[in-house]
């Protein structure tokens, strides 16, 4: 049987801005159980540097019936940070057979 981890997800709020009037936001942690990590493979980290410029190094999928927002967030697993990357893959949950319905990429934070 499959079974994900338990992953510390910093959710964000603007709360405020900055004085070139860029967001300024505040993180609050949210653990979100049953998240699958699995290393990207090695055509991923190519296309998504190739993309976007950063080198995506795990992909993580969300249980289904999760509705945190996930895009540009800290996430916190296996003891390190990382930050999420990219845009989702997401499925149809009735026609996705298992728990995971959303997939993000996530690269080194910090």
């Amino acid at each position: 049987m499959i079974k994900g981890i338990p992953v510390k997800l910093y959710e964000r709020t603007a709360s405020g801005t900055d004085t070139f009037g860029h967001p300024i936001y505040t993180e609050t942690p949210v653990t979100v159980e049953d998240v699958l990590v699995a290393p990207a493979s090695t055509t991923e980290v190519l296309d998504m540097l190739n993309i976007t410029g950063k080198k995506a190094v795990y992909n993580i999928a969300i249980p289904k019936g999760d509705t945190h927002d996930w895009q540009d967030c800290r996430v916190d697993f296996f003891g390190a940070s990382w930050r999420v990357i990219g845009f989702p893959q997401q499925g149809i949950e009735e026609n996705i057979p298992g728990r995971w319905n959303q997939r993000w990429m996530v690269e080194r934070y910090g």
